[in-house]
This record gives C-alpha cells, structure tokens and sequence, in this order.
C-alpha cells in the first residue's frame, strides 16, 4: 500500500463518472486506472477524467499491480460478477447499490472478502453523508424521543421506453433496486432490521415493477412506510419520535439540509456540507488505511440485512431476475 491510495474504476457509465470527478477531493487519493469490456471505452473514460491507464477488459484491472482498491460501477445485474472477479484477484472494493440481485450472491461477496481478509463495502453513499451523521447523532441524544416511524418515498417521475434498462429484468430492472433500496436502507439505519414485511406493486409488461409500496414492522414497536416508482417524482422522508420529528423535504437520499420540530418548540433548520459521492470514497479510503476489512457506517451485516427485506419484497411482488 503506498501513501497514494489509488484507485480503480470498473465500468464507464454516468455514475462511474460522477465518482472519477468527485474522488478528486478525497486527499492522498488518485484515479489510477480504469477498466471496461472495451478498450475504446476505457480509453475515452481515461482520457476525460485523467486516469494513468486503461484496460479493455474487467480481468486486466483486476490484475493491475498499481491498483489498490476497484470501484464497482457497473448495472447491479453485473455486480456479483464482477466483484468476484476483483476479490479473487486480491483487491478490495466498493461497490455500487443495489449491491447485488440478491441476498444469496451478496452472502457469496461478504463470504469471499472475509475468506480472502479483503476490505468490502457497499457504496451506499447516504450513509457516509455529514446530514445522514448529523440526524443519528440528534436521534442519539433524544432530540425527538423514541422512533415510532419512518416515512420515505423515492420516485424519479420516467415514463421509460419498453427497451429502457429500467424495464428489462435480465438487469435487474424495475423500481425497487434502483430506487427502493434509498427508503428502505434509511429505514433499516434508523430501525434496524423488521421482523414484518408487506409490499404491493404495479408492473411493468416485462415483468419489472413500475412502483411499489412497503410496510415494515420492527421488533421496537415502530413501523415504516416507503414507496419507490419509476414514474412518480418524489424524494422525502419524514422521521417521527414520540417528542417531536426530523423532516427531509426533498432529495433525502441525497440531504444537505432538514428540519428538526421538537414539541412546543420552534423548528430548527440545519444545513450541512454540500452531498457528492466524495465522503464514500473518503469512508473507504480511510479503512483501507487503517487496514479495516469493513466500514463502521456501511457494515457488511446491514448491507445483507438490506438484501433480505428486497428479497422479501420481490417475492410478495411477484419479480423475478
């Protein structure tokens, strides 16, 4: 490990764009290579966002001896096999949400990391944000009380081709891994994890869920309730204690501000550092560092715990990959 972390990037679409240009400012940290199933590719994407070197094909930078850690950034239908791949070529990785299809493949990645004593971490980026830390700590101190329940809903207002990713099942389309996994994962981080799930959706032809409602029950006592949908545009979240509540009012996943409203108080604004992938890159920089093998704000038990509740959820939807 030199002083540089550097890193890799596998696959070259929007959201591996968005996190070459914001690794940038994570100090000690450099984009050293990236890889994808074609060379052109690689080497556009080398060439816009000042990687060192390119690789035309997912092996090449997995055996990249200059490369300390691969993001993974490819459609989650493409996970699994990918980040099999890296592990068994020695490297560590984040990678992108919906970390997997499924539960069992994402227990065969956590399995594989801990055999092979690999840093693994699902780049689950709302949980790294200063606003996402700033609300558990307020929660902590009792700032509204004991948690009741959880409101959030994700939709993204797309009225997709038949032909659109979104809509085909062999990439894992449809709302719920795409979307869902943001209410959901806010859920589970403030609740933990439900001993009741019930879900309802509206499908596409295809088979791949258009929106879908879910209801979760927790051991506590409290309840969620959640909503992701292709084609409905909504992004808030609502947090309810027995002594007051935390609002997001738009784009909770993504927060730079919410509202506290304690009882017989006045609300209290916050506002918080600007959001970007940058504090999930800082997150796995720091434990590569460190030499941790996972992420005390992304725990490979919460990610798996995640898994288990989208699982529920498909089958009681009826969607299959």
């Amino acid at each position: 490990m030199t002083d540089q972390i550097r890193w890799g990037v596998l696959a070259t679409g929007g959201i591996a764009a968005r996190f070459a240009r914001e690794l940038g400012q994570v100090p000690g940290t450099e984009l050293a290579a990236v890889g994808s199933r074609t060379a052109s590719s690689a080497q556009a994407f080398a060439a816009e966002h000042g990687a060192a070197r390119f690789h035309g094909s997912w092996e090449a930078l997995a055996a990249d001896p200059d490369v300390d850690i691969i993001y993974i950034a490819t459609p989650h239908s493409h996970h699994h096999a990918a980040a099999s791949l890296c592990l068994r070529a020695g490297k560590p990785l984040l990678v992108e949400k919906a970390f997997t299809l499924d539960l069992a493949s994402a227990q065969d990645l956590v399995t594989l990391a801990r055999e092979r004593e690999l840093f693994l971490m699902e780049a689950f980026w709302t949980r790294t944000l200063p606003s996402t830390l700033k609300i558990q700590e307020l929660i902590a101190d009792g700032a509204i009380g004991e948690l009741v329940a959880v409101q959030a809903a994700f939709g993204i207002g797309l009225d997709p081709e038949p032909s659109h990713r979104l809509r085909n099942p062999e990439l894992g389309g449809g709302a719920l891994l795409d979307l869902g996994v943001y209410p959901i994962g806010f859920a589970q981080l403030l609740l933990g994890e439900p001993n009741q799930v019930r879900a309802w959706a509206h499908l596409f032809p295809e088979g791949t869920d258009e929106r879908t409602s879910i209801s979760l029950g927790f051991p506590s006592g409290a309840v969620a309730s959640l909503y992701c949908g292709v084609n409905g545009d909504v992004r808030n979240a609502t947090i309810v204690g027995t002594h007051g509540r935390i609002e997001l009012p738009w784009g909770f996943h993504a927060a730079e501000r919410f509202v506290l409203h304690r009882h017989a108080a006045d609300p209290e604004e916050f506002e918080t550092a600007p959001s970007g992938l940058h504090f999930e890159a800082a997150e796995a920089t720091r434990c590569l560092r460190e030499g941790k093998l996972e992420s005390d704000l992304i725990p490979l038990a919460s990610t798996l715990s995640v898994m288990h509740t989208l699982d529920a959820v498909r089958a009681q939807i009826g969607v299959t990959y």
